[in-house]
C-alpha cells in the first residue's frame, strides 16, 4: 500500500509541475517573450515546483518521524 501512495504522489506532483510549467510559458509568450526565454521561465518553474515538493516533504517527514 505505501509504494502505491508513493507513486501516485510522485505522479500528482509533476502533473502539477507541469501544468505550472506550461502555465509560466504560456504567460511568458503572451508577455512578449521569445522562445527561448519562454522555455527557460517554464523550466524554471519546473524546478522551482519540484524542489519546493521535496522541501515540503523533508520537513514533514522531519516533523512526523
Amino acid at each position: 500500500m505505501n509504494v502505491a501512495v508513493v507513486l501516485l504522489t510522485t505522479a500528482l506532483v509533476v502533473i502539477v509541475a507541469v501544468l505550472a510549467a506550461a502555465g509560466a510559458g504560456k504567460l511568458a509568450r503572451m508577455d512578449g517573450a521569445t522562445y527561448p526565454a519562454a522555455l527557460t521561465r517554464a523550466a524554471i518553474t519546473f524546478t522551482t515546483v519540484i524542489t519546493l515538493a521535496t522541501a515540503v516533504t523533508a520537513a514533514l517527514a522531519a516533523l512526523l518521524t
